[in-house]
């Protein structure tokens, strides 16, 4: 073999090392937390924050890698867990749909205490018949959890769309239509909320919004590789930097297929003419800010794409949340880069019932464990999640227990003698005019 050929074979491979970080240790998550009590509490019921993530050993440490691999395959050994299709008519003529699926752990009780529904809110575009939303609904079925899965609206096939209107970033309506509709099914089950990607800056905007009346079931949220801000996330989406404008193109396509899927009710003349719509501009779109301004934003009423981000952007939420929250990110995620997390570090640093865990790889909604090449079926996020709802769980035990009843104040006849420290003489309790010790 020529020497030529031998250095060139070098290069791939230490190329390959270099984009796979190879050389990469396993790390434990990064914790900021303000509230040591709340802190202290999570990790009795999840040591598992506490131990190192070891991602797969070859390609596990590149978050690109992680990344790609979740949105092709999802997750591997995926099951399908059976459950009821709801449908809510709401008052804008939508047809909203949610998956129900109840516990597959019979062992446990099924009383009040132990009635607890995973509301979950997918990622862009996601359904409850995503793999990795599968994948997690039958891991939580298995440790005794009801779940609830939103299907976003236009985002399933199988469904028709009856509103000119599909999901955004920002609107929390469909996510609360499905929370009040579990409250009245359920009237004793706690709810915690769980919400990937986008998902995540729904739950935690519905969680912030203060005109917004919330179910008391609700006792904890967990958010997770959302990018909190869709102002600042967009402007670093557009850059070419670590392949960001390669998955903007990606999302883009994925909406522009599901507004044109539905377009003989999403782009009816009645509403291209409401709107002000032009179909050629909506194809044309090459990047979510373009699409938005020429579909999203107009049917939603807003007078420019920037004030649609603002007020989809939970960061300018936050400080209405009042629940336990556990928000979650991975530092190697290529869609949501580190500058982005820096906000959500400072709230958990300083509110109480805040939790932020950073993790060293994962890539964006990854978090593939285990093996030299072959993942395990369930990843470290779906233990994570679960280890976190017993958390919160065992969080909301401890705040709602009922107060010890005091003793019964003694009776003068039940106090032992006291000694009079100036007169020396024994003296029944609250002498007016000596001050009392007791007597030994």
């Amino acid at each position: 073999m020529s020497t030529a050929l031998l250095a060139v074979i070098a290069v791939i491979l230490c190329i390959l090392f270099r984009i796979l970080n190879v050389n990469s240790q396993p790390l434990k998550p990064s914790v900021y937390c303000k509230d040591l009590n709340f802190l202290e509490t999570i990790l009795k019921i999840a040591p598992i924050l506490q131990e190192p993530y070891t991602p797969t050993r070859l390609w596990g440490f590149s978050g690109h890698v992680q990344t790609i691999v979740h949105s092709i395959i999802g997750r591997v050994k995926c099951p399908w867990p059976l459950g009821e299709r709801v449908y809510l008519s709401l008052k804008d003529g939508a047809t909203l749909t949610y998956d129900l699926y109840q516990p597959l752990d019979t062992s446990m009780s099924r009383d009040e205490e132990d009635d607890f529904t995973l509301a979950i809110c997918p990622g862009i575009g996601n359904t409850s018949e995503s793999v990795y939303i599968r994948t997690f609904v039958h891991y939580a079925q298995c440790h005794g959890y009801r779940c609830a899965v939103l299907n976003h609206v236009g985002a399933l096939s199988s469904v028709r769309v009856t509103s000119p209107r599909i999901f955004t970033y920002g609107h929390t309506g469909d996510y609360m239509e499905m929370i009040n509709n579990i409250a009245e099914r359920h009237p004793s089950t706690k709810i915690v909320s769980i919400g990937f990607s986008l998902g995540g800056n729904l739950v935690t905007k519905y969680m912030g919004e203060t005109k917004c009346l919330k179910p008391a079931n609700i006792i904890g949220g967990i958010s997770v590789c959302q990018g909190y801000c869709a102002t600042e996330g967009t402007k670093y989406l557009l850059n070419w930097q670590n392949f960001r404008r390669c998955y903007l193109y990606v999302m883009t396509e994925n909406m522009k297929s599901i507004i044109l899927r539905h377009r003989h009710v999403l782009l009816s003349d009645e509403t291209k003419q409401r709107c002000g719509l032009n179909e050629n501009d909506i194809i044309a779109a090459a990047t979510l800010p373009e699409l938005d301004e020429a579909y999203t934003r107009r049917v939603h009423n807003f007078n420019s794409v920037s004030e649609m981000y603002a007020w989809s952007s939970c960061i300018n939420y936050l400080s209405g949340i009042t629940i336990p929250m556990v928000f979650i990110n991975a530092k190697d995620d290529p869609i949501v880069p580190e500058p982005l997390l820096e906000p959500i570090r400072m709230h958990a640093s300083s509110n109480d019932k805040s939790l932020y865990l950073e993790v060293g790889h994962g890539g964006h909604l990854g978090f593939y464990e285990g093996g030299l090449m072959y993942p395990n079926p369930v990843t470290w996020l779906d233990r994570s999640l679960v280890a976190l709802v017993g958390g919160l769980a065992y969080v909301h035990a401890n705040n709602t227990k009922p107060a010890p009843i005091p003793p019964p104040m003694p009776t003068l006849e039940s106090v032992s003698p006291v000694k009079c420290l100036k007169c020396s003489k024994n003296k029944q309790p609250r002498h007016q005019k000596c001050t009392l010790i007791s007597q030994m």
